[in-house]
Parts: C-alpha cells; sequence; structure tokens
C-alpha cells in the first residue's frame, strides 16, 4: 500500500513538472527555458527536478509524447466508429489535421517545441508513426474484407496512406503549405489517398 502511494506521489510530481514546463516553453520558448525556471516556478531545487527527469531533453520528449498521445488518442477512437473504411480514415486524417493546426501551430512557442523534437528524430515520433500506421492497417484490413478496398497488403497500402497525406498531419509541411492555392485542400487530399486503396 505505501508503495502505490509513493509511485502516485511520484507520478503527480513529475506530471506537476511537465506542466510547469509546458507552460514555459510555451511563453518563452525551449530554448530559452532552463531546468532551474521550471525548478523555481515549481518552488523546488533544480536537483529536485532531476530526481524525475535527466535532463530539459527528458521533459521536452515527455510533453511531446503527451501530445502525439492525444493524436493517438483521436485515431484509435476514429477507427471504431461504425462507419465505412473510407469515412474512418478521412475522420483519422482530418482530425489529426486539425490537432496539428490547433495544438501545434497555435503558437510560434509551441511550433518551437514540435520543431525541435522532428529535428533530433526521436523515438517518440518514429513510435507514434508505427502506432497511426498499425491504426491505418487494421482500418484498411476492414475495407478489404468488406469489398470496399482492392486486396493489397494492408501494412504497405498503410506506409503509403501515411506518406500520402503526411503534408497534412507533419507540422512544419503543415505550415508551410498553409494559405497556399497552389496545394491540394485537405479534404481533396484524403479522397485522393483513400481513392488510391480502391
Amino acid at each position: 500500500m505505501e508503495e502505490i502511494t509513493l509511485d502516485a506521489a511520484r507520478q503527480e510530481n513529475a506530471e506537476r513538472i511537465l506542466e510547469s514546463a509546458e507552460r514555459l516553453f510555451r511563453h518563452y520558448g525551449y530554448g530559452k527555458t532552463t531546468v532551474a525556471d521550471i525548478a523555481r516556478d515549481l518552488g523546488m531545487s533544480p536537483a529536485n527536478v532531476y530526481r524525475f527527469f535527466a535532463s530539459k531533453e527528458q521533459i521536452h520528449q515527455a510533453i511531446c509524447g503527451r501530445m502525439l498521445a492525444a493524436s493517438l488518442h483521436q485515431a484509435l477512437e476514429n477507427s471504431k466508429l461504425p462507419l465505412s473504411a473510407s469515412e474512418r480514415l478521412r475522420r483519422c486524417i482530418l482530425d489529426q489535421h486539425h490537432v496539428t493546426m490547433e495544438t501545434m501551430l497555435d503558437e510560434q512557442k509551441v511550433h518551437e517545441m514540435v520543431i525541435v523534437a522532428i529535428e533530433r528524430d526521436w523515438h517518440v515520433i518514429e513510435k507514434h508513426v508505427d502506432r497511426l500506421h498499425q491504426i491505418y492497417a487494421g482500418i484498411i484490413r476492414d475495407g478489404i474484407e468488406a469489398g470496399e478496398f482492392r486486396q493489397q497488403d494492408p501494412d504497405v497500402a498503410a506506409r503509403c496512406f501515411g506518406a500520402s497525406t503526411v503534408t497534412l498531419c507533419h507540422p512544419q509541411m503543415v505550415a508551410q503549405c498553409l494559405a497556399k492555392e497552389n496545394r491540394a485542400g485537405p479534404e481533396e487530399l484524403v479522397d485522393f489517398a483513400i481513392s488510391a486503396l480502391r
């Protein structure tokens, strides 16, 4: 019983550190925020922060992991809807596009956090992409079984589908394509990608 209490207290402290760090990263930017700033914000010593996270980079990874987990949860929920495979894929991508627009590009400081994560190619991002592809593959498999999509390898199709819609979900690409009239719109691109599965 005592162990559970200690684990719960440790988890609560870790969450407090992440919330403080995210708030400071959003306000001052990732580059300008130090572990000492985070500790000061929480009224604790930097050494106490290091008991939970080995570095500022590790704190950043955990924050990015939380942001990506919310996106993954949404994709999972969409994959379970009682809709056609096409509609579920459409919702997965358009909702991810919306999340990218709202949370990752909302403020320049948040965008900086995301760019740092992408440029360092952290395993957190790679795992997220793999999990999304697994969700797409499951939906595509359903579509094949229902006769909605042609016979094909669902895993390969999922990777290709992800690659063909990446400009709607990758924060840097979304930022570059915003308001450019010579780019396909989100709905057009998703419809095109889905038509390739048929």
